[in-house]
């Protein structure tokens, strides 16, 4: 199983203002270079893009995971933001849409957003946790629309997560030349969620099987469990 973030990652007493500006510096430094080089990126790079001392970094996050978590948090509130603002919308379908469009554009905006589906955190993590909550509102959004008859009644959550994973590879396989590509692929995939004259589906992948399929996902993103959960200290005058 996954190793679990540290307990001593962050204490409870408020950061003192320098250290709150290095604590930032280094999880906008941790997000993006997880998301433009993986997961096992040198720690030692962020602290060098933080601009902050290796022992500065170890002392915030003494994990991998630990550090992960926090740089993922806040791509994961872009979730929850549009699942929300969908729920919110007094047309279901238009909810729905909104949703599909949002978060395909969310993706394509920070490569963050589109590793942060592809990456396995510790089940007792602060942003599976909040996954699971966004899970189910997103099942909400499905529901209102299916029961206004204007969304197939054969779509679930799972056709979802599918469709970004899929939105995921053409933003990677177009992002250089035309990094526009995923408008047409979201506007597909919404017209065929539409109820209409469509032909049945297959039937539905098992959730623990689809769980699994992206948790072994390799690539630009590596499972957070394959990677050592701690790394030695090295000595470091900040």
């Amino acid at each position: 199983m996954i190793p679990g973030a540290h307990r001593g990652a962050e204490r409870s007493r408020p950061l003192r203002a320098d250290a709150e500006r290095n604590r930032e510096r280094i999880v906008s430094a941790a997000a993006r270079l997880f998301a433009e080089q993986g997961l096992s990126v040198p720690l030692e790079d962020v602290a060098r893009a933080a601009e902050v001392g290796v022992a500065t970094l170890y002392r915030r996050f003494p994990t991998r995971t630990d550090l992960a978590i926090a740089a993922f948090e806040r791509n994961m509130t872009s979730y929850e933001d549009a699942v929300d603002k969908a729920l919110a919308n007094p047309c279901a379908w238009d909810g729905f849409q909104d949703l599909v469009y949002d978060v395909c554009a969310l993706q394509a905006s920070d490569p963050g957003l589109r590793a942060l589906l592809t990456t396995a955190f510790p089940a007792s993590s602060v942003i599976e946790q909040r996954a699971a909550e966004a899970v189910a509102k997103l099942g909400q959004v499905i529901t209102r629309a299916q029961q206004d008859g204007t969304l197939r009644p054969d779509i679930g959550v799972g056709d979802i997560v599918v469709m970004l994973l899929a939105n995921t590879g053409v933003l990677e396989a177009t992002r250089e030349h035309a990094p526009d590509a995923w408008r047409r692929f979201a506007a597909l995939m919404v017209d065929s969620f539409r109820v209409g004259p469509q032909q049945a589906l297959p039937p539905p992948t098992p959730a623990e099987e689809l769980r699994s399929s992206i948790a072994m996902l390799t690539g630009d993103t590596l499972r957070i469990e394959s990677l050592p959960p701690t790394e030695p200290l090295r000595s470091d005058l900040d």
